[in-house]
């Protein structure tokens, strides 16, 4: 439906009209060209075209680990965040390049010379490329006209200044992580008509729009003007819709409108202060001030022949946030833990429809209200009884979730499309799950009645045939026999390992096919070891299996901690526990594969890592240990903080590991005392106290990592020379304090010239370590300093308590 502007008095009514209808403005500022005959070359991110005021760049963005894209972004925020791409469904190897031929083609190539994208149609008489200032790039004639623009072939994100005209469409990204197309299209229809609609993207085909402006035959273009409002106009340049109204000035922020990746066109500002004066982050730091269908979109899109806002088997819930998120129902897992709207997939064997042997004692069912899947219906019954209605589910085969409420009973069946949470529903959703983790292959008594008959049919041919036989076919068919119960016994009937965690039971069999007989050691520590593994029922994703050794004592209560600790968070900065096994003395943990392994190898590698990159995994862990500590059910205190348990993702992102040391507070403890946990280097001074420890001492570890991932080294160097070099600490606050940071950078290039925040990082890591634990900074306090929403006062010196302690020999210094 439209949305009307709000009424106020006249005079500011006639003032907003003229904010609206301020004329695109832009300064005059020579750009920056791209010749004839000139090419850049995917190599890393620094193959770009910035524009006059370097406040946007054209080339080449690196995504996850070899590949690149194509794109313009904005240059002078750290994040460096991507407003407009060419190759998003195709990226490319490192070696292609963008050229602009002599005949004045503008085109993508792989190393192989294969065109991989091109700006086309281009009129003929192209003398030059340059990126400008207002963020659109463009291919021009000697004389400066436009030729082709960025501007009028927009990908999911469009600017001030930029227009829409009818037929234009915006197309959301498939995930956050991903530059492909989605599933969710803005578009301004042919008729004149805003819509947001959203398409089976494997097929082409597009549903009912879930949002309309309602202007059939009047909508003429979507403007997004210098004043932060964005609107749509007829083509008597009236106002027919004012989409967004922010009155943010282009001149002190930068502005985007973007449809995400969920669904949802949002619009933001950001201070261009805070982008040059700290290294915040824009999905932490952007206010989104105005948006268009967040608060009903989980429930107003429906799609008769596809999934609806989420994918099949799972359903969509609106977080705290307002952003609408897709769930698994229990019993059910994602199809890919890295893209959630893909769907989700039973972790049970389904009900076998024979029916001589339908299993009904293999299947219970687990309660959800509010939850339904409207168009997966096929059988309706009326005046019946929440126990009649689960009993019919149960009877049938077909059945995967029964919905009852007001006495009517709907059974649905796979795939549940159009999954919502709705908290006007009221209803209740009975889901059919296998029992105690009943996973495939079934055993003896899973077997079908006709299987039996034909092994009893063959066993009597062969009995046949001689006494001796028959003894020796008897004896093996009772081991067997024995063997399937045992097998039966181990897998309907697993070890408990943790609460309050809806994790995945593998058996000990399904991981060593997984690991290929626990052969490729990816990490080792004193109690356990890693092996990477591929589950082939998980489109042959990677994964890590964590095996305990159960030889050390203590590996039982890390097993009992880490899984039970683990399972219960998630944040995209912790590593995901996707299931575990608890059979016997054997005990594993199967967790999500992070492909750029441990931030110990990528921070002391042979080459240094880039200041962006830096930047973004201090940011990242923060964010990770802020989580445990305020925001996750249960406070935590990891113990272990270090760059082994830090990993890193196909995007480099910083993913907190190993809570195998984990302390664990009630909701009414702030302290605990325990002994001494963590890795010589990182350990904060209370921990040789006999005082109660908090979360202060993970505070501490990070201010030690902080400092290495500043300088690209470790905290303690025995071998220098210098012996005032060998603790890090305590030369990083000389060098601050005498300002001769330059001297401890050495060739660091892009981090001197990054110099203030370079300062601003070092007095928050010197706040971390100081000795007092009641002096430093709580994480959260910590990462809005960070993001520069706080002033960093200058720190005290933070003691010599390290230099004391650096060589004590302590317990748990674990890598796995």
């Amino acid at each position: 439906m439209a949305t009307s502007l709000p009424s106020h008095s006249l005079w500011y009514s006639l003032l907003l009209q003229l904010l609206l209808l301020l004329p695109v403005l832009s300064v005059a500022k020579t750009p920056v060209k791209f010749t004839l005959g000139s090419s850049l070359t995917a190599i890393d991110n620094s193959s770009y075209l910035a524009s006059p005021s370097g406040e946007f760049a054209f080339g080449f963005q690196q995504i996850g680990s070899g590949r690149f894209l194509l794109a313009i972004w904005f240059n002078k925020i750290p994040e460096k965040t991507i407003i407009w791409s060419a190759n998003g469904n195709n990226l490319v190897q490192r070696g292609s390049k963008i050229r602009l031929t002599s005949d004045g083609e503008f085109m993508l190539n792989d190393p192989t010379g294969k065109q991989i994208w091109k700006a086309d149609p281009v009129s003929p008489g192209v003398s030059h490329a340059a990126m400008l200032d207002t963020g659109n790039f463009v291919l021009a004639s000697q004389d400066s006209t436009l030729l082709w623009e960025s501007f009028n072939h927009p990908t999911d994100t469009i600017l001030p200044t930029q227009i829409l005209n009818q037929g234009g469409k915006l197309v959301a990204r498939i995930s956050d992580m991903s530059y492909s197309s989605g599933r969710f299209l803005f578009t301004l229809q042919d008729d004149g008509n805003l819509v947001l609609s959203h398409r089976d993207f494997r097929k082409g085909s597009t549903s009912t729009a879930y949002w309309s402006s309602q202007t059939e035959g009047g909508g003429f273009q979507v403007i997004f003007n210098q004043s932060g409002h964005v609107y749509l106009s007829g083509r008597n340049s009236s106002i027919l819709n004012g989409v967004f109204s922010t009155a943010a000035s282009t001149k002190d922020f930068h502005q985007r409108a973007i449809l995400e990746h969920d669904g949802v066109f949002r619009q933001y500002v950001y201070p261009k202060k805070a982008a040059v004066s700290s290294a915040g982050s824009w999905p932490m730091t952007w206010t989104s001030l105005a948006s268009i269908a967040t608060e009903k979109i989980c429930t107003i899109i429906n799609a008769e022949t596809g999934s609806g806002a989420c994918g099949f088997n799972s359903y969509c819930i609106l977080g705290d946030d307002q952003r609408p998120y897709c769930k698994c129902p229990p019993g059910y897992t994602f199809l890919d833990p890295h893209d959630e709207k893909k769907g989700c997939k039973q972790n049970f064997v389904p009900q076998s429809c024979n029916q001589e042997s339908r299993e009904t004692n293999e299947f219970d069912f687990e309660n959800m209200t509010n939850v339904d899947w409207p168009l997966a219906d096929y059988e309706h019954f009326k005046e019946v009884t929440v126990d009649w209605c689960r009993n019919a589910c149960l009877d049938d085969c077909f059945c995967a979730v029964a919905i009852f409420g007001d006495g009517d009973c709907w059974k649905k069946k796979n795939p549940l499309s159009n999954g919502r949470y709705d908290p006007s529903n009221g209803r209740l959703a009975l889901i059919k799950v296998g029992k105690g983790n009943f996973t495939w292959p079934p055993n003896w008594e899973g077997f079908k009645k006709k299987d039996r008959s034909t092994l009893i049919t063959t066993g009597s041919v062969l009995l046949g045939s001689s006494v001796f036989l028959n003894l020796l076919l008897l004896l093996a068919a009772i081991m067997f026999i024995f063997y399937l119960n045992d097998r039966k016994s181990k897998a309907v009937e697993p070890r408990p390992a943790m609460e309050g965690a809806n994790l995945r039971s593998f058996t000990y069999s399904e991981l060593e096919v997984a690991t290929d007989g626990f052969k490729h050691e990816i990490g080792r520590g004193a109690f356990a070891t890693v092996y990477k593994g591929t589950l082939a029922h998980d489109n042959g994703d990677f994964v890590a299996v964590k095996r305990l050794d159960r030889k050390v004592v203590e590996g039982e209560q890390e097993f009992e901690t880490e899984a039970s600790v683990i399972g219960r968070t998630n944040h995209k900065n912790l590593v995901q526990l996707l299931g575990f096994c608890n059979e016997g003395q054997h005990q594993l943990l199967v967790y999500e594969f992070m492909s750029n392994g441990s931030l110990s190898a990528f921070l002391f590698g042979k080459s240094r890592p880039s200041w962006y990159h830096r930047i973004q995994i201090i940011l990242g862990t923060a964010r990770g240990l802020l989580y445990l500590h305020e925001e996750c059910s249960t406070q935590i205190i990891h113990c272990d903080i270090k760059p082994q348990n830090i990993l890193l993702d196909d995007g480099f992102t910083a993913r907190i590991s190993n809570f195998g040391l984990a302390k664990l507070l009630k909701s009414d403890q702030t302290r605990t005392m325990t002994g001494i946990r963590g890795t010589r280097g990182y350990l904060a001074p209370e921990w040789f106290k006999t005082v109660p420890i908090t979360v202060k001492v993970d505070v501490y570890s990070f201010g030690i990592l902080l400092l290495e991932l500043i300088f690209c080294r470790k905290n303690f160097e025995l071998e220098l020379e210098d012996e005032d070099q060998v603790v890090l600490a305590d030369w990083a606050y000389d060098c601050y304090k005498e300002g001769k940071l330059d001297q401890i950078l050495e060739n660091d290039k892009e981090a001197l010239n990054d110099i203030e925040t370079v300062r601003k990082f070092l007095m928050i890591a010197f706040w971390c370590i100081q000795e007092d634990p009641s002096k430093r900074p709580t994480m959260k306090t910590v990462t809005q300093m960070l993001e520069g929403a706080l002033e960093v006062s200058v720190p005290p010196d933070p003691s010599s308590f390290i230099s004391s302690t650096c060589f004590i020999s302590t317990p748990g210094s674990n890598g796995a």
